[in-house]
């Protein structure tokens, strides 16, 4: 296949539309249009079909941009690569993590590493899933828990744990439980037994859960649970590097195992001057927290 029709077949797919993708190419509709037909004539197949919307991919264009995008993201990968022999830090750095950590931990704090670095822009994924680090699915991950791939580096951050906390307006409304039979009268806020979690987590609720709270609520991630502290609708099980003013720690001698949080990178980044930027402000951001919360756990530990 014609490299050059599959860039083009890539930016028509993209955009949904051979207008939109020529003016992003700098070419005219009817050159995108025949790069198209040709490219479908030699594969003896249709890649896309007319719509109100404009172009939908068909079974077999699905396949094929599958493929052109997992060669852009290679291509802008090496690219990336090649860059990093300069010595400013600037382009893409792709980073996972889980929507929790990512959404109230992480990038609060990333403005601080854009004033280091204007020039570097972060692609933030924030999933459950743990993306596969080899297969360039991203370029640096934050998760909570060892990686179990041989080939990654990586790098003790921090440990932590799952604590009760309400709110001060809750605790001053509702009262404050002294032992874990007091938490039935309130109502609980844990992540949904379905829901993606680590094992200290949900083994840490279920003892709870198992005594039947007159009330409940479930929500799939740390985000809506910590909201529901925030506005008093009850004791939420949270991480605790979310705890704050305003909120009370409850039955403060309840908590759930260690749960390690690990950067992590495959070996051929080692020396690129992206990854090394963020892991040195993950390493300082880190440091400056602990000093704010000596209550944390110290990596490690």
């Amino acid at each position: 296949m014609d490299w050059d029709k599959l860039r083009i077949f890539h930016a028509v797919a993209d955009a949904g539309s051979l207008t939109r993708a020529g003016e992003t190419l700098h070419l005219s509709q009817s050159a995108v249009s025949r790069q198209i037909r040709a490219l479908e004539e030699s594969l003896n197949t249709t890649l896309f079909r007319r719509h109100a919307r404009g172009l939908l991919l068909t079974e077999q264009g699905e396949l094929l941009f599958d493929a052109t995008r997992t060669m852009t993201k290679r291509l802008e990968a090496a690219a990336a690569r090649i860059r990093d022999s300069e010595d400013e830090v600037y382009g893409e750095l792709r980073v996972t993590t889980t929507t929790g950590f990512g959404t109230l931990w992480l990038a609060p704090r990333l403005s601080r590493l854009f004033d280091r670095y204007p020039n570097l822009k972060i692609d933030l994924m924030l999933e459950e899933r743990i993306l596969d680090l080899p297969m360039r699915e991203a370029d640096v991950a934050v998760r909570l828990r060892e990686p179990s791939q041989a080939e990654l580096i990586r790098r003790r951050l921090m440990d932590v744990r799952i604590r009760l906390y309400a709110s001060e307006d809750y605790v001053a409304r509702h009262g404050l439980p002294t032992t874990p039979a007091d938490l039935a009268g309130h109502r609980l806020i844990t992540q949904s037994p379905s829901s993606p979690q680590v094992r200290a987590g949900a083994e840490f609720v279920q003892p709870f859960l198992a005594a039947a709270p007159a009330s409940s609520l479930t929500v799939n991630n740390y985000f809506g649970i910590l909201q529901g502290v925030i506005n008093g609708l009850g004791i939420g099980s949270l991480p605790d590097y979310l705890s704050g003013p305003g909120m009370v720690n409850i039955l403060p001698g309840e908590q759930s195992a260690l749960i390690p949080i690990y950067l992590a990178y495959v070996e051929e980044l080692r020396h690129s001057k992206r990854v090394c930027a963020f892991r040195d402000f993950m390493l300082e951001e880190i440091a400056a927290f602990r000093r704010e919360s000596p209550s944390l756990s110290e990596a490690g530990a």
